[in-house]
């Protein structure tokens, strides 16, 4: 299955919500905030990825720095090896995002990407280390990468402007070809159980395309933590052949005191 871990996490993450303008910056993370996730392919547990946040200066400019890593593990790795490294520099205020790295490993397809954005221009550089090559595409204000769009939703969304139904859309550029439209739905609330409790959460479904991974384009469900740190806990979705789940493992650092409903 030839599909990044990080790539599938982050693509379900980034359904935690719509944007909100008006909201306060950097309200459900801070610097120090460690997730990681436990990805299992059928009975087998195959993978781990792991999201850190740092705070760094980029280029004169004070951003946070988040690394992204998926490994795979145990006797998954003998038959499919997988390292994946995503990083992305971007604002502490706006979100922006300034410099997105794509390096990834598995099974033999390698990429190994760089794109620089540049708002002045409206464009991204991207920088194709693998083949040696530069290309630019344009872009708007509000583009975001694969990493900062799951940290820039997460602190521009309130959970209770969202109705059932309701359809939203985000413009992505996390390759070397073109932008990509991310559209999600909003399915409503519910209690979740997992391995720290049952937790309120918010349902999403993103829509992807159906065809060589995915069984269909309502494969994935999403669910968020419906409190202030507005955390991606569980990701499903069925596949051509068989299923993949991901949950939220371990953390550390969080912003917000973490709400179990019951244990």
């Amino acid at each position: 299955m030839r599909t990044c871990i990080l790539t599938f996490i982050t693509c379900c993450l980034l359904s935690t919500a719509h944007a909100q303008r008006d909201a306060t910056h950097n309200n459900a993370f801070a610097a120090g905030e460690w997730l990681q996730y436990r990805v299992h392919y059928g009975i087998f547990n195959a993978s781990y990825a792991t999201l850190e946040v740092k705070e760094e200066h980029f280029e004169g400019k004070q951003v946070f720095h988040v690394i992204g890593t998926g490994r795979t593990t145990g006797l998954a790795r003998l038959f499919f090896k997988v390292d994946d490294n995503y990083e992305s520099y971007f604002d502490k205020d706006s979100g922006r995002p300034y410099r997105f790295i794509r390096q990834i490993d598995e099974g033999g397809y390698t990429k190994d990407l760089q794109i620089d954005f540049d708002y002045a221009s409206g464009q991204a550089v991207v920088h194709n280390k693998k083949h040696q090559k530069t290309t630019t595409i344009p872009v708007n204000n509000d583009i975001q990468d694969l990493l900062s769009a799951v940290y820039y939703l997460r602190n521009h969304y309130k959970s209770e402007d969202m109705q059932e139904g309701l359809e939203k859309e985000l413009d992505l550029l996390y390759d070397d070809d073109k932008t990509f439209k991310f559209k999600l739905k909003f399915l409503g609330k519910e209690v979740l159980k997992t391995k720290f409790g049952k937790i309120s959460c918010i349902k999403f479904r993103p829509y992807v395309q159906a065809g060589r991974v995915f069984k269909e384009k309502e494969s994935l469900t999403l669910w968020v933590s419906d409190d202030d740190n507005k955390l991606p806990l569980r990701i499903k979705a069925d596949l051509r052949v068989g299923s993949i789940k991901a949950d939220l493992e371990a953390f550390k650092g969080l912003k917000h005191q973490f709400k179990v409903v019951a244990d």
